[in-house]
């Protein structure tokens, strides 16, 4: 029988950490840390209240753009009612949550011919980002993918598995094609869930969705140490390269919480989704993470 995508994932992750030269992960500390509760989705930054065809082609259309982490310090975010600004993150989905509103999902043919002026007028930011191209690209894929089908005919092709359908997206978009973490390709499936209008039977077999804040938020609680060298380059504020440490990094918070799904009884996917939003609090906001300019995340 062929090793599904999630347990490749946990099979790499766990290979990286056993071997890692500059992270490493504190049992004793993994042992104390208690991830705190479950987050919902939010239903202001995100497009949750239209017919549940839209709301799955809203998730299948932002988890295509869910990556830029690298970039964020340079977007113009949105501000919040309170006036603060929110996150990158929260920039993309909110500004693609009113687009949706207003004018409901893009046509597949609209996707295919995506252009980056217009996703980034959605979002809000400069013509001239960078990241908006690589949107507009992703977007483009996304509509390929499609072909004649919508959101919820390939939620019905996986056939009620998450991790079916993680593979389909890993297989069928290069820009998902994130080997050994797959962040995005999992992810969706836990996002569709999330927002109501899909259910697969399998969601807890998904891994956490690997980025730069779940380490982060592992590493300001102590589970993961970076070595001297690493975590200077990285309090500087200066972006680290695509390779041997970015992916230590993200091995090692997958690792830490499989371990930690085993204690606790949690699912990954779980633990994620309250590392993640403990990330978005002041106290590890001012704290700096680690940037890799990267389309996985």
């Amino acid at each position: 029988m062929a090793t599904s995508l999630t347990d490749q994932v946990r099979a790499t992750c766990a290979d990286i950490a056993a071997n890692a030269r500059s992270v490493r992960i504190d049992p004793d500390r993994l042992a104390g840390l208690d991830p705190g509760p479950l987050p919902e989705m939010d239903a202001e930054r995100h497009y949750l209240e239209g017919d549940p065809a839209d709301v799955a082609t809203y998730v299948l259309t932002l988890d295509a753009i869910n990556f830029g982490s690298g970039w964020f310090p340079t977007l113009r975010k949105r501000r919040g009612p309170d006036g603060h600004a929110v996150s990158g993150y929260f920039t993309v989905s909110w500004g693609l949550a009113d687009r949706f509103r207003a004018l409901g999902p893009w046509t597949n043919a609209e996707l295919r011919a995506m252009h980056t002026e217009e996703i980034a007028d959605v979002i809000g930011q400069a013509r001239s980002h960078e990241l908006m191209a690589l949107f507009a690209q992703a977007l483009r894929q996304l509509g390929a993918f499609l072909g004649d089908r919508t959101a919820l005919d390939v939620v019905a092709e996986a056939g009620g598995s998450a991790v079916r359908l993680a593979e389909m997206l890993a297989v069928g978009m290069p820009m998902f094609a994130d080997h050994g973490f797959y962040k995005r390709a999992q992810i969706t499936g836990s996002d569709l869930e999330l927002a109501g209008v899909a259910s697969f039977g399998d969601i807890d077999r998904l891994t956490i969705f690997a980025d730069n804040l779940v380490p982060h938020v592992l590493r300001c609680d102590g589970v993961l140490v970076y070595d001297e060298r690493l975590a200077a380059h990285i309090d500087a504020g200066r972006p680290l390269r695509p390779g041997p440490q970015e992916r230590e990094i993200r091995a090692c918070a997958v690792h830490a919480c499989a371990l930690l799904a085993a204690r606790t009884g949690m699912t990954e996917r779980d633990i994620d989704n309250a590392l993640w939003t403990r990330g978005g609090t002041p106290e590890y906001k001012a704290v700096p993470r680690h940037r890799c300019r990267t389309i996985f995340y």
